[in-house]
């Protein structure tokens, strides 16, 4: 177990240093740099049409910027130097998790993104929480009343929620219960509301699961059918199995043979996920739910970043993101050998 830990741990390495390289190089390529972004912004200043106070009187707006005042952009960027020494300082920054500053925010990018999470933690924990305590009763129950009423109105209506886009979804419910046209029960805006710290604990709590009813809602539902569904079929898979017929036979009830031998073998596929998911809720962002539900969140900033060519945060995050990528992965690998003592990496060189 341990070699192979470290194995994985150590090809980590290429993966990141490989998908940070293919990105940089891709941004050197990408039209609209932060040089030009600024050359715009400063031409857009001074080319207004207004006449210059010189004796001569002519309009110089649109003559643009010399040449020493482009080199002085390029060097505040750090683009004076050659694509390979820029990008071996950025990974050796990387190293210590020094991502620098952003262009577009002009603050440090962890202290940027430190403060987005909140926004993204609540909607990725809360979907996961629900999700889990939802899918899992909920796909049992599917899989011993599989083919009756339960079953078959129950996987319509996860379907149905799984075909609607969670943005659509969004903007119904704000329609009906935001203050559009029908009832105005739900606030449509932030995490909790502008007199949030003037409220008692009990009203602090209320006021932000007020807040989050309909974006959870909205960026729930549709991941309700997947996890079901993959309950239920993982379940019937086992409860069709030999050993269940045996089980039977012996004189066990239906509740003995479900929770007593099938449960810890059916189980498996959906909790070796678990971690990733678990780590990933923290981290992850939705623009679409964000955007509509006005959440300044991880995905939000990701736009941003990538219309502004906010490169120190475009690479940052991603590094960042891509270590906690591979790291889930490994765990949801491990969870395989604690859940299930059958499975060993030993055997693997």
């Amino acid at each position: 177990m341990s070699w192979y830990i470290l194995k994985r741990l150590l090809l980590m390495i290429p993966t990141i240093f490989g998908v940070m390289l293919i990105t940089f190089v891709i941004t050197q390529f990408v039209p609209g740099g932060p040089v030009e972004r600024m050359m715009a912004q400063i031409e857009g200043r001074t080319g207004g049409g207004e006449a210059t106070s010189g004796s001569t009187g002519l309009y110089q707006g649109n003559k643009g910027l010399d040449q020493q005042r482009i080199e002085q952009l390029r060097k505040l960027y750090g683009f004076d130097k050659p694509p390979l020494v820029r990008f071996l300082s950025m990974m050796r920054d990387y190293l210590t998790f020094d991502f620098g500053e952003s262009y577009y925010h002009h603050m440090k990018v962890v202290d940027l993104v430190i403060s987005k999470l909140p926004v993204s933690m609540s909607l990725g924990l809360w979907s996961f929480l629900i999700v889990y305590s939802v899918c899992i009763p909920l796909g049992i129950a599917k899989a011993v009343r599989d083919g009756s009423r339960f079953d078959v109105i129950t996987s319509t209506i996860i379907l149905v929620g799984y075909a609607i886009p969670g943005f659509v979804l969004g903007i119904v419910l704000i329609v009906l219960f935001g203050g559009g046209s029908f009832f105005n029960i739900f606030p449509l805006r932030g995490l909790v509301s502008d007199n949030w710290s003037e409220l008692s604990l009990i009203g602090k709590i209320l006021d932000y699961l007020w807040h989050m009813v309909l974006p959870i809602i909205s960026s729930t539902v549709g991941s309700l059918a997947v996890m079901t569904l993959l309950t239920k079929n993982s379940f019937l898979e086992e409860i069709r199995k030999q050993y269940v017929m045996t089980a039977r036979a012996k004189g066990l009830n239906e509740r003995q043979v479900l929770y007593k031998h099938v449960f810890r073998n059916a189980i498996i596929p959906i909790i070796t996920g678990f971690p990733g998911s678990f780590i990933t809720a923290f981290f992850t962002g939705s623009l679409l739910i964000e955007t509509i539900f006005s959440l300044d969140g991880m995905g939000l900033l990701a736009y941003e970043s990538v219309m502004n060519r906010d490169y120190p945060v475009v690479l940052g995050t991603l590094y960042f993101f891509t270590i906690i990528g591979l790291v889930s992965r490994l765990l949801s690998d491990l969870s395989y050998v604690m859940v299930d003592p059958r499975i060993s990496f030993e055997r693997v060189r």
